[in-house]
């Protein structure tokens, strides 16, 4: 199955910041389409579970929290920061 991926405008807002002010675009843009690829994929075979139905994602130099929503094939990206 492949699932929808989408992410808050909060989030493309924040990604579109980190690239801007990056000397690392390469690695964001990078990290953001495996992390797009991934939960297209098998967002609850990757990751890791937390409260509330989320669950974390780890692609360097990204990080990010998604729901899946199963019964619409849909995983949301709800926060996405930068990890050092």
């Amino acid at each position: 199955m492949k699932w929808k991926v989408v992410w808050r405008r909060a989030c493309r807002d924040a990604l579109a910041t980190f690239w801007l002010d990056s000397d690392q675009r390469p690695a964001i843009t990078s990290a953001a389409n495996r992390i797009d690829a991934q939960l297209a994929r098998d967002p609850l075979g990757v990751g890791e579970s937390r409260e509330n139905g989320r669950r974390i994602l780890f692609e360097l130099p990204l990080g990010v929290t998604y729901k899946v929503n199963a019964s619409e094939g849909k995983v949301v990206v709800i926060s996405l920061w930068r990890v050092s």
